[in-house]
């Protein structure tokens, strides 16, 4: 017996920021706060996160938009089949709202839905935040005028 549930949050960052930071292993580690993670952009691509305890395959990929992939942990016995997670990702005036709906889950296996609020969308918040606060500002003209020098 498996179960499934859906969970979602705003991210300030634009859909594709999101996308590209999900599939790339160095972004996906800095933008959940975990040390390691691999990735691929491709279908079929395979994929780690924290340190291995995750670890799944690209299913279907929809640039900007969808991220479906099979799902599992090292929690996952030989016997349980991988789970699904479909992320889907919307524009909204603060940003992208993320939705996770993470079928498959095995009865037994407890504390995902909190994970992915824990361990996902809170440090994502913070990376993208933090991004954004660092963004170049565009040049403007400076606010003092040189003095002109007299002869």
């Amino acid at each position: 017996m498996t179960r499934a549930f859906t969970v979602s949050a705003v991210v300030p960052a634009a859909p594709k920021e999101v996308y590209d930071a999900w599939l790339n292993g160095r972004a996906h580690a800095q933008m959940t706060g975990s040390s390691s993670a691999t990735a691929s952009t491709k279908v079929g691509g395979k994929f780690t996160a924290w340190d291995g305890y995750i670890s799944g395959r690209n299913l279907i990929l929809v640039p900007s938009r969808r991220i479906v992939q099979s799902w599992r942990t090292t929690e996952f016995t030989d016997a349980d089949e991988d789970s699904k997670i479909e992320v889907t990702l919307a524009k909204t005036a603060r940003g992208t709202k993320v939705t996770l709906h993470h079928s498959g889950v095995p009865k037994t296996h407890k504390g995902y839905r909190s994970g992915w609020g824990d361990h996902y969308f809170a440090p994502m918040k913070a990376y993208f935040g933090a991004l954004a606060f660092k963004a170049p500002k565009k040049a403007g003209k400076p606010t003092t005028k040189k003095k002109r020098a007299t002869k």
